[in-house]
């Protein structure tokens, strides 16, 4: 009990960390829904995807963990924001994309980034000093619309450009909408949190499940790029005995056409 008293926020984030992988991309059944949707289920969609997108997340936790006064997280968010709301709408809608397992693999760098910055890493291990941090964050928020605009265009967007926009619109609108919830949270609790003594005590630990829960995110994304790119590579044995007696069924099916030639 002590144990999970004392590491319990990082505990829970590695109980979250599995439920990021199935927030990745969009089901059939909400891109059937999409079909006949209006503007509200776009924005319900986009803020789902926001409080479902952990790395998203993740990464907003490690921006406002340190900051204590209203005006500069409000500068840092906006930084955030402004990023990837130009590469979510513009990507989108001129339709530039790329494989989205890669886009999210280098979204969870960022968390790892975030969390080795927060702990001073850059100066400790690299000796060197940490870049602009609002320049940063503003770098890494197009980075993260790129990967939200891969996802939006798995989805029917139709033809009619004014339409287009209007539901990529939506979409971002409800992206902001999540995101400002999950920040509210978020500041609340670390402005409880930063009072007591264990703040101090826990704030290297957090920061460095930050780094943990980054590297996680990046080997799923990778072994999932790897499955997305040579899916035969992982069959299972019960598929490889299905195939076995496939390619049997075909070799036999051959010689008997021989045979009856």
């Amino acid at each position: 009990m002590r144990f999970f008293t004392r590491y319990k926020f990082v505990i829970l984030l590695f109980l979250l960390i599995p439920i990021a992988a199935l927030a990745h991309g969009i089901s059939e059944e909400d891109k059937l829904r999409m079909l006949s949707g209006g503007y509200l289920q776009y924005i319900g969609l986009g803020a789902t995807h926001m409080l479902t997108g952990y790395d998203h997340l993740l990464f907003l936790f490690g921006v406002v963990f340190f900051l204590t006064s209203f005006k500069d997280i409000a500068k840092f968010v906006t930084a955030f924001t402004v990023g990837h709301c130009i590469t979510l709408i513009f990507a989108t809608f001129y339709q530039i994309t790329w494989n989205y397992f890669l886009i999210d693999a280098i979204i969870a760098l960022s968390v790892i980034y975030k969390g080795f910055d927060n702990n001073g890493g850059l100066q400790k291990y690299l000796n060197m000093k940490s870049p602009n941090l609002l320049g940063a964050v503003f770098l890494f928020g197009l980075l993260h619309g790129f990967g939200l605009s891969t996802l939006l265009q798995q989805l029917p967007l139709g033809d009619d450009s004014t339409n287009i926009i209007l539901r990529i619109l939506s979409f971002n609108l409800g992206v902001e909408i999540g995101q400002i919830v999950a920040l509210v949270v978020m500041v609340a609790l670390l402005s409880l949190w930063r009072h007591k003594p264990s703040f101090q005590r826990f704030s290297f630990a957090s920061n460095q499940s930050l780094i943990y829960a980054g590297v996680l995110l990046l080997l799923m994304q990778l072994h999932g790029y790897q499955h997305d790119s040579d899916p035969d590579s992982f069959r299972f044995p019960s598929q490889e005995h299905k195939h076995a007696h496939e390619d049997l069924e075909v070799e036999q099916s051959i010689d008997t056409g021989r045979e009856s030639l």
